[in-house]
């Protein structure tokens, strides 16, 4: 039968009741004559409260450190779900990704996987064991524990199936797929058989949250079949793939509408429109460690122009304040700010194929009366910068203006 790589997130683990369910679910693949290896992440808010712990000591806590600490929430995970499987007569085998060996670079608390030693596992499940990974962490060359970040333990999932060329990777969470947008928003939102990579990672960078960005990233490098489920229901969830459907012209242009609250706008105005300037304006913001996303410049008949980007709404006040300075050193004449706008992006493969897709996305809004301020676009994705107000309106709107609505269930 297949080898499943399954990763199960912090709600699906959160209490000692879940995990006996996720162990009932995995002695059901292993009945079925399933080979099983199983990420876990820390019980739900687990590790928010061991960085409340280290913040309460040491205000910016010493990194190497924080990663020894965080990386104990998994610890507990792995032991307490092999404990159960074993209940119910399976023989598991619990690793942290120190024991695995998931060799890291040494960036704490964000490292990258440069390796992983498939060895003990191969050799755990040729004896028939359920092997059990702590999700999240690592090991650098000198022997330190390492983390990968916020939402790590996809990364951790993908990255094990691509090292076994595992069938399938399958991600357990609390929803039970990839939907067409964010069903809290539309009530219509339908969740999608499949979608591809390129579409999910645009999803996911735009400010979808069922996957981590790096996990899709590593599994379309790897050409690893990903795919969503609930730990909560059973169902098909969602299949991500590098195969774009065969039939894509009969397929919807957009595969779905992405959306962020996150996000702040910061402008330049009055700059002198000479040549370098926009270098001048984004390399400190960028040394300051501050991400830049949507760009627009717009030139005044006065040989000035002025320069607007968003940021997250985080780093809205740093980015000012960088600005202040730059503002006096090329001459500027004010720095504008504001995070009361949102971020819309509607995403699909369909788009390369078909014209129009822009008009009817604009359309839709002028329709509503919603005034674009930003407009960025890529072959598959096309983001709007609209006031934070409308955002749900947007979505919905556009949502029925590109045919995503469920069908009404007939009664």
């Amino acid at each position: 039968m297949s080898l499943l790589v399954q990763k199960y997130g912090g709600t699906s683990v959160g209490t000692v009741e879940r995990i006996e369910a996720v162990a009932d679910k995995i002695a059901g693949f292993r009945a079925d004559g399933h080979d099983m290896v199983i990420v876990v992440s820390a019980m739900s808010g687990e590790t928010n409260r061991l960085i409340a712990l280290a913040n309460a000591i040491q205000p910016a806590p010493d990194p190497r450190e924080m990663d020894v600490l965080v990386s104990t929430g998994e610890q507990v995970t792995i032991a307490l779900l092999c404990m159960a499987l074993k209940k119910r007569g399976w023989d598991a085998r619990s690793y942290t990704g120190t024991q695995v060996k998931i060799l890291t670079d040494n960036s704490h608390t964000k490292a990258r996987i440069q390796s992983i030693d498939d060895g003990n596992m191969r050799a755990d499940l040729a004896a028939g064991r359920v092997v059990v990974v702590a999700g999240f962490q690592g090991v650098d060359e000198q022997g330190n524990i390492t983390t990968l970040g916020r939402g790590g333990s996809d990364t951790t999932g993908v990255a094990l199936a691509a090292a076994l060329k595992a069938d399938e990777c399958q991600i357990y969470t609390d929803v039970d797929g990839v939907y067409t947008t964010d069903p809290r928003v539309v009530e219509k939102a339908r969740r999608l058989e499949k979608i591809t990579f390129e579409e999910m990672l645009e999803m996911a960078s735009q400010g979808s949250k069922v996957l981590q960005i790096r996990s899709v990233e590593f599994a379309g490098k790897y050409n690893v079949p990903l795919r969503v489920l609930s730990s909560f229901k059973d169902g098909p969830g969602t299949l991500i793939t590098l195969d774009e459907d065969e039939n894509t012209m009969e397929q919807p242009v957009v595969s779905g509408i992405a959306f962020n609250r996150d996000e702040a706008k910061v402008t330049l105005a009055g700059i002198p429109d000479t040549p370098g300037v926009a270098s001048k304006i984004l390399a400190p913001v960028g040394k300051a460690n501050i991400e830049v996303d949507v760009i627009v410049q717009n030139v005044a008949a006065d040989n000035t122009t002025d320069l607007t980007f968003t940021v997250n709404k985080a780093d809205m006040h740093k980015t000012v304040a960088v600005l202040a300075d730059v503002a006096k050193d090329i001459g500027a004449r004010e720095v504008i700010s504001d995070d009361a706008i949102a971020k819309i992006s509607i995403v699909g493969v369909g788009m390369r194929s078909h014209a129009g897709v822009a008009s009817t996305m604009f359309t839709a809004l002028a329709e509503e009366g919603i005034n674009i301020q930003m407009i960025t676009t890529s072959e598959i994705k096309i983001t709007v910068i609209i006031s934070e107000k409308y955002l749900e309106l947007a979505v919905r709107s556009l949502h029925s203006a590109f045919g995503l609505d469920a069908e009404a269930v007939q009664a």
